[in-house]
């Protein structure tokens, strides 16, 4: 039940496995992870199965998973197979035929038979509810799983294997916290079936032992509030108690009394601030003069200078950006490298399918093929000439490159080519001349300050440079005190204000606040984005859309991509003249607004528009197969079916708040279409 014979005969000489000790491929001499399927060999050799292995990674966990089987790893008998096939069927009947193969079924169905599985979250619910019962069942002797697992599901084991104490949380590599490391440790030991539980760490040549007893052995952690009031939250808090009432409950709420606290620490800092501030005035005094004076000057010249820099650098980004967007197919451009120009003629404008400004697809003399942006060409490239690009063109076919190269040479050698190279920097505008003027009487004040023929100065004004950069710590720490001190309260009257402004509040007859009519539909919105939902709907925004078309603008609201892939570029459905288009431009224009405004009133900005989803979820409520939808997305098909019920959450709220009855029935409609297929499945 075990492995056989052959299973066995794969480890190499001396017990160890190819590659699995020091030596081996890429080995240092130094230790090295423990080959998976060894380390799962060791578990059950001792007794410790089934376990689940915390991995900080989706792919590690299906990583993990292609190990083991690649090991000859089999863990279950003839009769447990069968009863795994039978819990898979089951579970997966919901599953089309056809989409079998798309979501990885056999593979997924293989690896349980030999008893192991992944469960992470870009893994179809009903996957994850299959590797559930069967681990609960005792079927499945090793589940390899990412932090999520931990959190609300009822999967205990005999024990818990963490491969490192170290996870990304979304920008860099940190330490797992004690309160992780309880939690993740807390599923060893099954009640009723275990009389104990075992928490195994593998070992690693930079593991402390010391730190890993610290995690062990904390066992009081801090309980922080996550609350924070909302729009949708304070349009529903005006309208049940008053805005009086409802900023007295929040004073009186648990994150509120944390926030009060948490000032003690930061009242004592700004002291210490102050008193080193003296410290640091009386250390740069000069016998000559007010050297503070003096310092100030130097500093307004420091700061005129950098600004001059920036608006010339924003203003060059500028004029980059409109020449790029105003080329077409053919036009010949002179792009700057140093002191002379590249030519190279457009073979797509590259203004499809974003507003993040046209990044133009062009080839070279040399033959290669690039993308332009903003940071390649300066000031901006300059149209030269023109050149009448084939039809048939392809950037992939060598051959189309070839041709077209050689009648861009050809067109230069023939002069019909401009061959200057384009200038990198423009004259300069009248106000950086203003700024020029303004830091020259300056300079003229300095000069003539007492403190400038001090011998000591510039010791003075290292002094003086120290009190500068704590004054402005003290300052922000000032205003953190002021921010946290009845926080909650004050983000929820910026919010109301924001509200007002808006037209969701209003003034009433007693003076105090009531909701408008167009706050009573914001009452139904309870989505992350509810206020940018709420104005994409009272400006009509959706109006025009299709089915299809709605469900995706929806998406680009409510998708949050897992990282930053600003290469993607991801396609608009009609490109953005047509009718999605114009309503995701629309859509940007309003969060713009909002941002401007959330950004004045000293408020969170609302999360900004995604379109990663935009073209796959279009696919599919139009009605395209599951294979269609994912083949050219860079989805998981749990991910597509998790943000497709998100997506029908919000749809659903659209179609009772919506002000404009057909765009309610379209949103109904898009319900429809989306819940269909796997996202149909009741799980979770």
């Amino acid at each position: 039940g075990r492995r056989g014979p052959g299973d066995r005969g794969f480890r190499g000489p001396g017990g160890r496995r190819p590659g699995g000790g020091p030596g081996g491929p890429g080995g240092s001499g130094g230790p090295r992870p423990v080959p998976r399927p060894v380390m799962v060999d060791v578990l059950d050799e001792a007794g410790l199965l089934p376990a689940i292995v915390f991995i900080f990674s989706r792919a590690g966990c299906d990583g993990a998973v292609q190990q083991c089987l690649a090991g000859g790893l089999r863990l279950t008998s003839p009769a447990e197979q069968a009863e795994i096939r039978e819990i898979a069927e089951t579970r997966c009947a919901s599953i089309a035929p056809e989409d079998l193969d798309v979501v990885g079924y056999w593979g997924f169905v293989d690896a349980l038979t030999r008893g192991v599985a992944a469960h992470h979250a870009g893994m179809l619910p009903a996957f994850k509810e299959t590797v559930e019962e069967a681990f609960a069942r005792g079927l499945v002797k090793v589940v390899f799983a990412t932090e999520t697992l931990a959190l609300g599901i009822n999967m205990p084991a005999r024990s818990v294997v963490l491969e490192k104490l170290v996870k990304w949380d979304g920008s860099h590599h940190v330490d797992i916290t004690p309160g992780e490391y309880t939690q993740l440790t807390g599923r060893a030991g099954r009640r009723g079936i275990d009389s104990e539980g075992h928490a195994v760490v593998v070992g690693r040549g930079d593991l402390d032992p010391m730190a890993l007893a610290g995690l062990a052995s904390k066992r009081l952690y801090p309980l922080r509030s996550a609350f924070r009031p909302t729009y949708n939250m304070a349009v529903n808090l005006v309208a049940q108690v008053g805005r009086v009432r409802a900023r007295e409950v929040l004073e009186t709420s648990f994150a509120q009394f944390q926030a009060d606290r948490g000032v003690v620490g930061l009242a004592r800092q700004a002291q210490q601030h102050a008193e080193a501030l003296e410290g640091y005035a009386e250390a740069m005094s000069c016998h000559l003069g007010d050297f503070g004076e003096y310092a100030r000057i130097r500093r307004e010249i420091s700061d005129l200078e950098r600004g001059v820099h920036r608006a010339g650098a924003a203003a060059r980004r500028r004029a980059a950006a409109e020449s790029l967007g105003g080329l077409v197919v053919g036009d010949v451009v002179a792009v700057p490298s140093g002191r002379r120009a590249v030519h190279a003629v457009v073979v797509d404008p590259g203004t499809q399918g974003g507003f993040d400004g046209a990044r133009p697809l062009v080839l070279t003399t040399e033959r290669e093929v690039r993308r332009l942006s903003v940071q390649d060409v300066g000031d901006g490239v300059r149209t030269v000439g023109t050149l009448r690009v084939p039809k048939g063109f392809s950037p992939r076919a060598a051959s189309s490159r070839r041709d077209l190269a050689a009648a861009l040479r050809a067109e230069i050698t023939a002069g019909r080519v401009d061959g200057a190279a384009p200038s990198r920097r423009r004259g300069r505008a009248l106000t950086e001349q203003d700024e020029d003027a303004r830091i020259a009487a300056l300079r003229r004040e300095m000069r003539a300050h007492p403190c400038h023929q001090c011998p000591d100065r510039e010791e003075h004004a290292r002094w003086a440079e120290r009190w500068y950069r704590l004054d402005g710590e003290h300052r922000a720490l000032l205003r953190r005190i002021e921010g946290r001190t009845g926080s909650i309260a004050v983000v929820f009257d910026r919010i109301c204000d924001v509200l007002g402004s808006l037209g969701y509040l209003a003034p009433d007859d007693e003076g105090g606040t009531r909701v408008t009519e167009d706050g009573r539909w914001l009452r139904r919105i309870y989505a992350e984005n509810d206020l940018l939902l709420a104005e994409c709907l009272r400006r009509g925004a959706w109006a025009d859309l299709d089915v299809p078309g709605l469900a995706a603008a929806v998406s680009a609201v409510v998708y949050s991509a897992r990282r930053d892939d600003r290469d993607r570029g991801p396609a608009v459905p009609g490109g953005p003249a047509g009718r999605l288009g114009v309503a995701l431009d629309a859509t940007t224009r309003i969060w713009s607004e909002l941002d401007d405004l959330e950004v004045a009133h000293r408020l969170e900005s609302t999360q900004p528009l995604d379109l990663g989803l935009v073209q796959p979820l279009h696919r599919w409520a139009a009605g395209r197969s599951l294979d269609a939808v994912l083949r050219d997305a860079d989805l998981a098909a749990g991910d597509f079916v998790r943000w497709c019920k998100q997506v029908v959450d919000v749809l659903d709220q659209v179609a009772k708040a919506a002000p404009d009855a057909h765009l309610r029935e379209t949103a109904r409609k898009a319900v429809g279409a989306v819940r269909r297929g796997v996202v149909a499945y009741a799980g979770t």
